[in-house]
């Protein structure tokens, strides 16, 4: 069921197998989640994507990718997530943020497995300590995250995220891993979030991406090389869903990052080249309609992470029109919304709604419904569905 297949009317979307639902709901259109990984792979030539679990925050969904050709090991948000992981059979995961997660650091080194599988992301000499301090039975494994902020003058343009900005700061820290007892050098992640986390909005947004984009090959040429002096590197991460094609043929790069793309949430329907389906939902019902043109859905406030504003609220997906009112916007637990086509709605009736960024939405529910053709074929239990919760 792509965007264009649809139900397009209240009555088609009772017959889509979500007839009855009385709460909000999250739905998975399948043919349209695995239609987005062909398109992210073939987009990633040769190399392979390695997902980016926060953005899909479903493990039935996670491991189902990870046996396609294309794909292969995870970039985590959490030390605990990747240690669940593993636990549950995933192999070769990258944690992205470093993390002060004292305990799981030890349960790792004491795994065997999770110590050989799993690569912990530093960008200070005070977590190459940390992440020391916890070693025991078996080495851990570190990686080095490499800033790939755009610097013009005195303005840095991308995420504030590694203190580990130039060649010798990359080196330094490698160094440093290397002579630490108990560690292991095993890779570098260069996030270029004002190219991949960037609509394309506007020519001087291109010409921003472009100039980046040629900054970060020299660049990231230069760290490998670099930090290669202290050790054999496992992987080379870059990019995420909106430069995967800008990335792919970059020589020293080894497997590229991306999750987003599978979901397309709202804030990734502005990219150049991207021929990629809205795949992610949540359904609520109508509870109330106080007006021939208003309804009321039992709840959508779902706000995303970032910066407050109306790209950070779902949008309605279905039916076309509808419209939230500006003193009320979409609310916890009531989204009054406005257009014609809520004449021809009634009570239980559902509003389908995108969520604006891509795994957030799965924090609020237990299960994903799979949807194939508009029928419903399966559910999977969510992180939170199996009690899981990483923040």
């Amino acid at each position: 069921m792509n965007l264009d297949e649809r139900p397009t009317s209240p009555a088609e979307v009772q017959h889509a197998g979500l007839s009855g639902v009385a709460s909000p709901t999250a739905v998975i259109d399948l043919g349209a989640f695995l239609a987005n990984a062909r398109e992210m792979r073939q987009r990633a030539g040769d190399l392979p994507i390695r997902l980016a679990s926060k953005s899909i925050r479903v493990r039935g969904l996670i491991e189902r990718l990870l046996y396609q050709d294309g794909f292969a090991g995870v970039l985590a948000y959490s030390a605990a997530e990747a240690l669940w992981l593993v636990e549950h059979g995933v192999r070769d995961v990258v944690v992205a943020y470093p993390t002060v997660d004292r305990a799981t650091l030890a349960a790792v080194s004491a795994n065997e497995t999770a110590a050989a599988e799993i690569a912990f992301m530093v960008d200070l000499p005070e977590h190459v300590r940390l992440v020391a301090a916890a070693v025991g039975e078996f080495p851990l494994r570190v990686a080095i995250d490499v800033d790939c902020s755009l610097r013009v003058g005195p303005v840095s343009i991308g995420a504030h995220r590694s203190s580990v900005r130039s060649v010798e700061d990359a080196e330094r820290l490698a160094a440093l891993v290397a002579s630490t007892e108990g560690l292991q050098l095993s890779g570098l992640m260069f996030y270029d979030a004002q190219v991949a986390g960037v609509q394309d909005t506007s020519s001087a947004v291109r010409l921003m991406k472009r100039a980046s984009l040629a900054d970060l090959a020299r660049r990231r040429r230069r760290v490998v090389a670099a930090v290669s002096r202290h050790g054999a590197l496992d992987f080379v991460n870059a990019g995420g869903t909106g430069s995967l094609h800008l990335l792919r043929d970059d020589p020293v790069v080894t497997d590229l990052a991306a999750g987003s793309g599978l979901f397309t949430p709202t804030l990734f329907d502005g990219y150049d080249g991207a021929r990629l389906h809205p795949a992610a939902f949540f359904v609520s019902p109508v509870v109330r309609k106080p007006a021939d043109d208003v309804v009321v859905a039992f709840a959508g406030g779902y706000a995303a992470s970032g910066p407050a504003g109306r790209s950070r609220v779902p949008s309605v997906a279905f039916p076309q029109g509808l419209r939230p009112f500006g003193q009320e916007g979409v609310g916890e637990v009531q989204t009054p919304l406005r257009g014609e086509a809520a004449r021809s709605m009634e009570l239980g009736d559902l509003i389908w709604f995108r969520h604006a960024k891509a795994g957030e939405m799965c924090e609020r529910f237990d299960e994903v419904v799979l949807l194939e053709q508009g029928q419903v074929v399966g559910r999977l239990p969510t992180y939170r569905g199996e009690g899981k919760n990483f923040g």
